[in-house]
């Protein structure tokens, strides 16, 4: 049973994060020839200021 986590910053919609869940359970079946119905996919969702890029949060870089 492969188990994907993503990490990524708060925002994206609930619909951008069931596309994500189907395109990378599909990326799984083609790469590793898993069934489907195996593939579990976790997304991590953070708050911007608990991201840092290059010394500060991405808050504070307006991203």
């Amino acid at each position: 049973m492969p188990i994907l986590q993503v990490n990524m910053m708060e925002g994206r919609t609930d619909e951008q994060k069931e596309t994500l869940i189907h395109e990378l359970t599909e990326a799984c079946y083609k790469a590793i020839g898993a069934p489907r119905e195996t593939v579990r996919v976790l997304i991590n969702e953070m708050p911007k200021q608990h991201w840092g890029i290059g010394g500060q949060s991405a808050k504070k870089l307006g991203r």
